[in-house]
């Protein structure tokens, strides 16, 4: 295939407004930035279909291969997600179901050609309503009908606008570790979504509002068996409080009280010591207004151990 298929740079257009999107946005991408698509051969591309989870642009032909498969958020307690999609096994790929259950389906099919075609495409991982973290690129590397699902996997390949088809060469080892990495960074940006909404979009201890420069930081770590990443074992820190909090500088007690290490309060230092640090000393944290979101006591009792040890 010469760089000139028109297939291959569609691919390459959509992937690049991904970039665009995701660099503006910190990684993720809404809904509003898929709606708006991109523009291709003066033609309006959508990125997406928001009613169902495979998407084929009408550019593509009616046997090309898909462009965008999507999984939709996670659902509220006791529903069942749209999209049965399982990024948290222990294989190194991603299963992503079918479309219904019958495999000749045309989504299904597109898909499929995305195989036989060996063409990368758009993964949209749903971490909240409206809020997507996209991976780019994936590939369909299985299709497994007795399962209706498809197994996906991600890659490092970078400088899409320089490449062909042809020098897309498959690396077991380089895509597994890929893809590894990939659900990591799945697990904490959904954890971090759940985290900061549940504080209102705000630091608990210092009430700074960028969020940019907000974290979701672990009670508990996760090399923990018990530090899930569940909003009851997080907090909405900023970056400075975060470092601070991991470092034992400071502590939250069970009764949502900040204390600072000793001989951090007698130092003498400029303004953001004294008022980062010190003058949070005795002030209670900011809480989630639902119970359910509130830091698990027994994790903060042994996390704030840990400090007064340090």
């Amino acid at each position: 295939m010469h760089r000139t298929d028109s297939d291959w740079r569609l691919r390459l257009a959509a992937f690049a407004r991904i970039e665009e999107i995701q660099q503006s946005r910190g990684g993720i991408a809404t809904y509003q930035d898929l709606k708006r698509g991109f523009e291709f051969d003066g033609e309006r591309i959508r990125l997406f279909d928001p009613r169902r989870g495979i998407w084929r642009p009408r550019q593509l032909g009616r046997h090309g291969a898909a462009l965008t498969v999507v999984t939709a958020p996670p659902p509220k307690p006791g529903r069942t997600p749209a999209y049965d999609d399982q990024v948290a096994s222990d294989h190194g790929w991603f299963v992503y179901r079918y479309e219904g259950t019958d495999p000749h389906r045309w989504s299904n099919v597109a898909v499929r050609r995305a195989i036989e075609d060996q063409r990368p495409l758009i993964y949209l991982y749903g971490i909240a309503p409206g809020i997507y973290d996209p991976i780019v690129p994936a590939y369909v590397v299985d299709d497994d009908p007795e399962d209706l699902s498809f197994h996906l996997v991600t890659d490092l390949l970078t400088g899409w606008q320089d490449r062909e088809p042809s020098m897309v060469a498959e690396s077991t080892g380089r895509r597994a570790y890929a893809t590894a990495s990939v659900k990591v960074r799945l697990h904490q940006q959904r954890f971090r979504h759940l985290v900061i909404a549940a504080y209102r979009e705000a630091c608990a201890i210092c009430r700074i509002r960028h969020l940019e420069l907000l974290d979701a930081a672990h009670i508990l770590p996760d090399r923990d068996e018990r530090g899930r990443p569940e909003v009851p074992n997080g907090l909405a820190l900023c970056k400075i409080h975060h470092a601070a909090y991991d470092a034992s500088i400071l502590g939250i007690s069970p009764d949502y009280e900040v204390h600072v290490r000793d001989d951090v309060l007698r130092e003498h230092d400029g303004p953001m010591l004294r008022h980062g640090l010190q003058e949070i000393s005795g002030k209670k944290i900011l809480v989630p207004r639902r119970a359910a979101h509130r830091p698990n006591p027994e994790f903060l009792e042994e996390r704030f151990t840990r400090f007064r040890a340090a």
